[in-house]
């Protein structure tokens, strides 16, 4: 058996199927390709806990990349994935990454960039304990995404705002790391204006508020870059 991690990657594109699975290939990882989402799904299926990382393409004849996800969501719900596409749409990233997805990369894209960025998701979801599809552990620190609830060791539950749940979510998924002010807004919001960085600027002094009792946990500031999501075990 490889030990390689192992991807799945699914694209209906011959070409550029080919380049990333070989750039991949001889970058470490171990790719395993399928040009559409049934045959995907039936691979999934037979192997729900081999692979560590989705590389899904979103517009694919007979199933899309969006609905692939949900499907592959219900094999294996604590599998990351990474949209790559086409669209640039702000509605469609937001539809993307509210399905869950770790990041969300549009065609043309350098494939170093890529190599990055699945580097990191599985070295931040090699952290991350998972418990069930909708709740995220680390440290004294549980959130329950289904429904909005943050709750620290020993303290009384925090119900959150939907805004509220999003930042925190995608803070749990990029810890430990800089994240810039843009960076956040555009992923998350598809916009990097003056009314969401200002609402950014709330929810994050929320959440530092709400994350004030526990012992592993809080966010710091970068200034004039953006903030830290501190997680110490």
């Amino acid at each position: 058996m490889s030990t390689k991690p192992q991807i799945l990657l699914v694209e209906d594109e011959t070409d550029l199927g080919n380049v990333v699975k070989q750039y991949l290939d001889i970058m470490g990882f171990d790719v395993t390709w399928r040009q559409d989402g049934p045959s995907a799904l039936a691979l999934l299926q037979e192997n729900p806990h081999s692979f560590k990382l989705l590389l899904v393409d979103v517009s694919m004849p007979t199933m899309d990349g969006f609905e692939f996800a949900n499907h592959a969501a219900n094999i294996n719900p604590h599998l990351p994935f990474i949209f790559l596409t086409a669209r640039n749409e702000k509605q469609d990233r937001l539809h993307g990454l509210k399905l869950g997805a770790d990041d969300y990369i549009v065609k043309p894209f350098d494939v170093d960039e890529l190599v990055l960025r699945i580097k990191n998701i599985i070295k931040r979801n090699a952290g991350v304990e998972v418990v069930g599809r909708n709740m995220l552990n680390k440290g004294d620190v549980k959130f329950y995404k289904d429904t909005l609830q943050l709750v620290i060791e020993g303290q009384k539950e925090i119900m959150l705002t939907p805004r509220e749940a999003e930042l925190l979510e995608f803070l749990f998924r990029h810890a430990n790391r800089v994240l810039k002010r843009e960076e956040i807004l555009t992923q998350l919001w598809g916009e990097n204006d003056y009314f969401f960085g200002r609402s950014l600027d709330v929810f994050i002094s929320r959440l530092r508020k709400y994350l004030g009792k526990s012992k592993h946990i809080n966010i710091s500031n970068v200034y004039g870059v953006g903030f830290v999501f501190n997680v110490n075990e």
